[in-house]
């Protein structure tokens, strides 16, 4: 435990990811008469704590897509993944299960780098919890699939 500090809250920090952005988009998406599928992306810039390597950095451009739609599987979700990869150069990725906080399944990315000879984590992805989508208003029959990746990532193990 700790002593939780409402000065230390209001401060402002460098961001980890965009989430933000795409809950932003979402919840707008939830406001309109009549729900629409959508497709959104994002690009902006993110910080983490990183040991630099040659496919780490602190500072990183993060890519961000994701579909909303009714009747999205995880069979989408991977087959939208291996399109956009195909189409920047990598062809030969790999899933792995992982965890984020707020997609159920989710899956971490990864490309062989020829290069390197070993497979690089190039990515991260999933389907959007219900938990989060329905207090966003949106319908229940509504399925939400993104993946982020660094737009850095790729060119680091071409």
């Amino acid at each position: 435990r700790y002593d939780w500090s409402l000065d230390e809250s209001k401060k402002n920090i460098l961001r980890t990811h965009t989430t933000a952005v795409s809950s932003r988009m979402l919840y707008k998406l939830a406001q309109q008469k009549e729900f629409e599928p959508r497709k959104y992306f994002s690009i902006d810039r993110v910080f983490r704590n990183e040991a630099l390597d040659a496919t780490h950095l602190a500072e990183f451009h993060q890519v961000e897509g994701l579909i909303a739609d009714r009747g999205l599987s995880l069979s989408h979700l991977i087959g939208t993944i291996k399109t956009f990869f195909t189409c920047i150069g990598i062809d030969d990725v790999k899933f792995k299960p992982a965890y984020n906080p707020y997609t159920e399944p989710s899956m971490e990315i990864f490309g062989f780098s020829k290069e390197l000879n070993k497979w690089i984590e190039i990515g991260n992805s999933g389907m959007f919890r219900p938990e989060m989508l329905r207090p966003m208003g949106l319908p229940e029959d509504v399925t939400v699939i993104a993946w982020g990746l660094s737009l850095e990532r790729p060119t680091m193990i071409k």
